[in-house]
């Protein structure tokens, strides 16, 4: 009765270990209430089937249990979520093997008195405040890396194999010194072995970690490079734009003198035609100010200059705060790949356009992005509906759709996208929350 209720603290010690790490690390993406009831049911479940004793299939419902509170709970991919419940059951294994080799050493027939409740309860205290003293120096080293830390890729598969391997020698090692009488020299080698595999695991992790460090570096390097490639395209734009603005200011007494000829000779026609022709001029237009949003605002500006040398033309339309929330990469990767697009079917045209529109929907969290554009022939396959590509190399193309759709869904969003035979128009509709 007394080990019956010793366990039952134990995993309650561990729930609560496995709670704090994981709210600490990573954004949950259910209420708090659903959290302490998927919490409660998987750790009452693995101390009902602990009553049993059987150590391999009480860490396998560990790993498992712990894998599907995290992908359940939090924002995790699934193989995050696998190494995390992997590593934690390693370092709390490698824990009480630790301290159960250790005890062993110096008292052999410590734990084989396993009717003395007060020596099951040392043996507990000890490695539960080995294994939340790790977990405690980690969240807090890492507790600043929220967003790092969630951002694995699928090479984390490859450093799963360590922990998980590290739990199955933990297993046998128990097992060896259970089912064998070893020397105190074995039993060092045991412990020794144990704590080396606790470091291993924390070297793992600890590099894991330092990769994403380092990953995300060079993700915000990459950004910076575009946003300033992207200042550097818009500051050219303006400087050429202020010349030719000069450069008319100074021809215009040249214009003027031709309008008063052709006014002298009574061509009204052609005095319409070439005021006109001096009002739509692009030397003329403002195209500084096309969103308040700075990125998007250049983003939009050099499209709309590649579009005046392209002759095609380009209207754009930026509600105020629509795009606020979206990360200036995803900004990039959608606008940009948008629009190169748009810019390649509307290129083909003859009086070709291009708009660009994004709003917010009243009274909902959801904002809609619209690309509209001339486009000659239908781009959608007749057989399996899917994009057809102009370039010559189709081994190499699509990676502009398949950006455009990972960030419609890394914001919950959904897009569509028609040909309208009639206005020989392309359609793209994004709605992202």
């Amino acid at each position: 009765m007394v080990n019956t209720v010793c366990y039952f603290f134990v995993f309650l010690i561990e729930a609560v270990i496995l709670w704090q790490y994981s709210s600490n690390l990573f954004t949950a993406k259910r209420r708090p209430w659903m959290q302490f009831t998927l919490l409660f049911i998987f750790y009452f479940t693995m101390f009902a089937v602990s009553l049993s004793e059987h150590r391999w299939l009480n860490m396998a419902l560990y790993l498992v249990l712990n894998f599907i509170f995290l992908l359940a709970i939090y924002d995790l991919k699934w193989y995050a979520a696998l190494f995390h419940s992997a590593f934690i059951a390693a370092i709390m294994g490698m824990c009480e093997l630790t301290v159960y080799s250790a005890i062993e050493h110096f008292s052999p027939h410590f734990l084989a008195k396993s009717e003395q409740p007060q020596n099951v309860v040392i043996f507990i205290i000890f490695s539960k405040m080995i294994f939340f003293t790790i977990i405690y120096i980690l969240i807090h080293l890492l507790k600043g890396q929220q967003a790092q830390n969630q951002q694995h890729d699928k090479s984390v598969l490859f450093l799963i194999f360590i922990p998980i391997t590290s739990v199955f020698i933990m297993l046998m090692l128990v097992n060896i010194s259970d089912s064998f009488l070893l020397s105190p020299l074995l039993e060092g080698m045991i412990t020794l072995s144990a704590f080396f595999l606790l470091i291993n695991n924390l070297l793992v992790f600890g590099i894991n970690q330092y990769n994403l460090k380092k990953s995300m570096e060079f993700t915000q390097m990459q950004l910076m490079f575009q946003k300033e490639s992207g200042s550097v395209e818009y500051y050219e734009m303006l400087r050429q734009q202020n010349e030719n603005q000069r450069i008319l200011i100074h021809d215009i007494k040249k214009h003027l003198q031709s309008v008063a000829m052709l006014n002298e000779q009574r061509e009204h026609d052609k005095i319409d035609a070439y005021i006109r022709q001096l009002v739509l001029s692009s030397d003329l237009r403002e195209v500084s100010k096309l969103c308040d949003h700075e990125l998007l605002n250049s983003i939009l500006c050099r499209y709309m200059q590649q579009c005046v040398k392209n002759h095609i033309t380009f209207h754009a339309d930026i509600r105020s705060g629509t795009t606020d929330f979206i990360a200036d990469n995803d900004l990039t990767s959608l606008f940009c790949n948008l629009l190169d697009n748009a810019m390649e079917a509307a290129g083909l045209v003859p009086d070709s356009f291009i708009e660009v529109n994004t709003s917010k929907r009243e009274k909902t969290p959801f904002v809609v992005i619209t690309v509209i554009n001339s486009c000659r022939t239908n781009p959608f396959s007749d057989k399996a509906g899917q994009l057809r590509t102009r370039k010559s190399d189709t081994n190499r193309h699509g990676f502009g759709l398949k950006s455009i759709y990972r960030t419609v869904k890394k914001y919950h969003g959904d897009m569509q996208m028609y040909y309208n035979d009639d206005t020989f128009t392309f359609h793209t509709i994004i709605t992202i929350r």
